[in-house]
């Protein structure tokens, strides 16, 4: 039989403090890239449109505001 048992703690290290640096950018780099979700409420806000007879149609949409603000730095 041993006479000590091992620790339940080990003691810290470069190798283990340099992977959970690594594990915390990954999951903060994926929280930035996931694209946000849009309440159903604000999507089904919005008026139908009906496209004009002479063509065009460009509107201040919902969808174009979100590029708009996706464009800027």
């Amino acid at each position: 039989m041993q006479d000590r048992q091992p620790s339940a703690s080990t003691p810290p290290s470069r190798r283990r403090f340099f992977a959970g640096a690594a594990a915390v950018s990954a999951g903060a780099a994926a929280v930035t890239v996931l694209p946000r979700v849009i309440p159903a409420e604000v999507v089904a806000a919005e008026p139908a449109r009906v496209a004009p007879e002479k063509g065009g149609g460009y509107h201040l949409s919902a969808h174009v505001k979100h590029y708009y603000k996706t464009t800027q730095l």
